[in-house]
């Protein structure tokens, strides 16, 4: 069942019907500009390995606390008393790897920002590509990339298509990056 299905056929008395509701309607498959939050959705795909999608929809508000508003800079200083500070945080997942990940990766992004100026302008220089050759290119330059993450945030944020199906109201409203 394609993600539009569940939310358009979810019962609205459903507990988590709201939390998928507004975001198929709102965030999923569109772009985001700010490079926090884009980083910010990287961060919860990541984390989103291994748990449900409900569970970070749930956690979001948590984690963009916990991770100073995504914001790449201070993410990419954070130091053992940071990570250790995450993983007492009950209002994330914590997972060392999964924390790891998103402090390494805020570094890799800071490196990146040197030569594109902007971490969408480094999803742009490179789009359009396959989902494969995305892939080679996350696993070469992040952390906790499998190709189902690299999939999900990139089709999460629109450089991959299928995030909404053609009979869903949403789906005339997204476009491609760069149109």
């Amino acid at each position: 069942m394609s993600y539009c299905n569940y939310v358009n056929n979810t019962v609205s008395e459903h507990p988590d019907y709201l939390l998928h509701k507004h975001y198929h309607d709102n965030q999923y498959g569109f772009q985001i500009l700010d490079d926090d939050e884009l980083f910010g959705r990287f961060l919860l795909e990541i984390n989103q390995a291994g748990l449900s999608w409900t569970l970070m929809l749930r956690k979001q508000e948590g984690f963009r606390k916990a991770y100073d508003q995504f914001s790449i800079d201070k993410i990419a200083s954070y130091e053992e008393e940071d990570r250790d500070r995450l993983m007492q945080n009950p209002d994330i997942v914590r997972n060392r790897l999964k924390i790891n990940a998103a402090i390494v990766n805020a570094q890799k992004i800071v490196e990146l920002k040197k030569e594109y100026g902007t971490f969408k302008n480094w999803l742009d220089e490179h789009h359009p590509l396959t989902l494969e050759a995305w892939m080679k290119l996350f696993k070469k330059n992040f952390k906790f990339t499998g190709g189902e993450i690299v999939n999900e945030f990139l089709m999460s944020t629109g450089y991959l298509p299928g995030a909404h199906s053609p009979g869903c109201p949403i789906y005339n409203l997204i476009s491609p990056p760069g149109i």
